[in-house]
């Protein structure tokens, strides 16, 4: 009997290995945005001159939002295969990422609240630039969401904080 259960220990131990090919996938989608990126800078670049300030500063926010979320997704990728998946040997890969000794699954979490907590920032000014296009509806929910992301950003940090006092 306790052969069973350590063969079934150790199957559930290794199936978090599912979780690698999702990274991978990822990494790749972090690829495709970085050309999405590129392709969106040329048009900005290609359409400079007729760019009025306030246009080209929400083309501007338009890279930063792609930025922030090819951020994220590194975020991500690193922080889940390091957290869930198996520690990366930094003296192998020569990589001095010393941020990723104080990953854990709570600290991810709340990096990527703070993550969507950002990028739902960066629209909030073209909403507000463009408010002559939107219904007080659209606003009122652009806004509505924000703020959920700011509380749940808050109420996960202060949980946080309360499971490390107890421990």
């Amino acid at each position: 009997m306790k052969s069973a259960e350590n063969k079934l220990e150790i199957f559930i131990l290794y199936s978090r290995w599912i979780q690698a090919p999702v990274y991978i996938g990822l990494v790749i989608a972090s690829v495709a945005y970085s050309v999405h990126f590129f392709a969106e800078l040329i048009h900005i670049l290609s359409d400079f001159s007729t760019y009025d300030q306030t246009n080209f500063m929400l083309a501007i926010l338009e890279l930063i939002h792609i930025s922030m979320v090819i951020n994220l997704l590194i975020v991500v990728i690193i922080g889940g295969y390091y957290a869930f998946v198996s520690k990366i040997d930094q003296e192998k890969t020569g990589n001095q990422l010393d941020f990723l000794g104080k990953i854990t699954d709570s600290s991810l979490k709340i990096k990527l609240i703070i993550f969507l907590v950002s990028i739902s920032g960066v629209h909030l000014p073209e909403t507000y630039i463009n408010l002559k296009g939107l219904t007080t509806l659209q606003v009122i929910i652009k806004i509505s969401m924000h703020l959920v992301f700011i509380i749940s950003a808050l109420l996960l940090a202060y949980t946080d904080k309360l499971q490390a006092k107890s421990h």
